[in-house]
């Protein structure tokens, strides 16, 4: 394959990817709302999820393959223990949708316990809610300068700056907030195995908060990868 066609392909495999990742991101913040979705279309949306998930994986197997290559920093380490870590509550979630499952998969004979495989779903939602929000924050400057470049910009101007500084710590603290009222941390650790559902809220309210708590956590992941690079490259000036 020449240079030409080369680049070609990968800028068409990077927009698939991109595409593939905001279908993702969508799907998780339909997911998280069942109050608002309701049963049927929650099946269908984690259906889509896991379809999505595992051509995610196949898009970038070669991350496998790298996996017992070149050296670990500090970085590397905390972004594998992710990756590995969504990988597992992905697995968790797909094998307990379809043992819960009342309409997609209802007619398969696949049986298994259903008290575990509900308190598997509901650990597992919330942890991959996080994970997957933190995995986003990772990769978040690529967003960003993805949004550089549709905005046909090489510099941002600083006041622009500082105005998505205030908008991203006002969406952070706002999140944290909805994370404490929700709860989610009892769900997580499971000191509470039913979550209760207020189905009276409005759908605007519902998003807004996991969107505010999706932020939280896309900060938090955006933030440790730049304090982490920052540490890497002050032990190699030391070295």
């Amino acid at each position: 394959m020449d240079t030409g066609r080369r680049r070609c392909y990968l800028k068409a495999k990077m927009k698939i990817k991109m595409g593939i990742d905001f279908l993702m991101t969508v799907l998780l913040l339909l997911l998280m709302s069942y109050q608002i979705t309701g049963q049927k279309l929650h099946e269908w949306f984690g259906t889509g999820m896991l379809v999505l998930f595992l051509l995610h994986n196949i898009l970038n197997i070669r991350w496998y393959g790298s996996l017992f290559k070149g050296k670990y920093t500090l970085l590397r380490t905390m972004q594998t223990l992710i990756n590995i870590s969504v990988l597992i509550s992905m697995l968790c979630l797909g094998f307990s949708g379809i043992v819960l499952s009342r309409h997609i998969f209802a007619g398969l004979p696949i049986q298994g316990p259903m008290a575990t495989a509900r308190t598997m779903h509901l650990a597992a939602s919330y942890w991959g809610f996080v994970l997957m929000s933190i995995h986003l924050g990772f990769h978040w400057s690529m967003v960003l300068g993805l949004f550089r470049r549709l905005c046909n910009r090489k510099k941002t101007p600083a006041a622009f700056v500082w105005l998505m500084c205030f908008i991203a710590i006002f969406i952070a603290g706002y999140g944290a907030y909805c994370f404490h009222k929700e709860n989610i941390l009892s769900y997580m650790f499971l000191k509470q195995e039913f979550v209760f559902f207020d189905f009276e809220q409005s759908a605007v309210s519902v998003f807004a908060g996991y969107i505010t708590m999706m932020g939280l956590w896309v900060f938090i992941g955006f933030y440790t990868v730049k304090g982490l690079r920052k540490i890497t490259s002050q032990s190699r000036r030391k070295e």
